[in-house]
């Protein structure tokens, strides 16, 4: 459990930090048929102690794909949160235009496409659902073994509004930054309508703690060419990961004074980016 004697970052959060990518898992919500993990208990007061530790002051719930369409923990956590929240719901193409606006009025602010295992919506509905999320202002956000990037490069650069892709790309075997996979994304990004979190290195590295070098070689490139289109997470709660890969989220915080060492960069990847994106300035 984060207590005191927990380590805290030597990066200073600035204010309006907002933590882009993190999940709430509480047993009295049932799992879908496809969870592929049965999760740990992981409350929202749990993360809130890590909240107050690294100096968050937002953070956006995403829906686990352990939970399929049903996202009654994520609205729940985002409405306990409260106005500092935003979140991303899954839903499949069954979904009504009058739910979708529910889920808008709760937080919602797009929508995840997890493709990998575990995962409930398939590649063809990502153009369709897409093209309705666009006048809620939502965005795609997707999470693919990073070296599809080539085979789904049109399909992507096809889609209405705004993506986002997750983890650094996550290359499930890393790449490097000459690497086509990785040039696509590059690609993606400096066409002016995708994203990238970059979080989660631990889940694709093959260096490890502290610094997830090779992944990080990626993170540095990406905050370099495209400092507006970066976006920082703890993914929270690193579900299937030992401790001991992890490290605590305190040096996940301070992977950008090595990634970002500008602090301008990093203002834009903590606050002014997540803030645009998620609808924060709309008050």
């Amino acid at each position: 459990m984060p207590g005191a004697e927990e380590p805290r970052p030597r990066l200073s959060a600035p204010p309006g930090t907002i933590d882009t990518h993190m999940h709430v898992f509480e047993a009295r919500f049932p799992l879908a048929p496809t969870a592929t993990v049965t999760p740990p208990e992981a409350p929202l007061s749990d993360y809130q102690a890590v909240c107050a530790r690294l100096g968050i002051e937002r953070c956006i719930i995403v829906q686990p794909s352990g939970y399929g369409t049903d996202n009654s923990c994520t609205l729940e956590a985002i409405a306990a949160f409260g106005p500092g929240a935003r979140g991303i719901a899954v839903v499949d193409e069954n979904v009504t235009d009058d739910e979708l606006g529910r889920l808008h009025r709760a937080g919602i602010r797009g929508l995840r496409f997890h493709m990998l295992p575990g995962g409930v919506v398939p590649w063809e509905s990502l153009p369709r659902l897409a093209a309705r999320i666009v006048e809620l202002g939502w965005h795609a956000q997707v999470q693919l073994d990073g070296r599809e990037l080539p085979e789904r490069e049109a399909m992507l650069n096809d889609l209405p509004g705004t993506l986002v892709i997750d983890h650094t790309g996550k290359f499930l075997e890393p790449v490097t930054p000459d690497d086509p996979a990785f040039r696509v994304l590059l690609d993606l990004v400096e066409e002016g309508s995708t994203y990238v979190k970059l979080s989660a290195p631990y889940e694709t590295s093959k260096v490890g703690p502290p610094l997830f070098d090779d992944v990080g070689a990626l993170a540095k490139v990406l905050a370099e060419e495209a400092p507006e289109r970066m976006l920082w997470a703890t993914n929270w709660p690193h579900l299937g990961q030992s401790p001991e890969r992890v490290g605590d989220e305190a040096g996940l915080l301070d992977l950008l004074l090595d990634w970002a060492p500008d602090e301008t960069t990093r203002q834009r990847i903590l606050v002014d980016n997540p803030a645009q994106l998620y609808g924060f300035l709309d008050g």
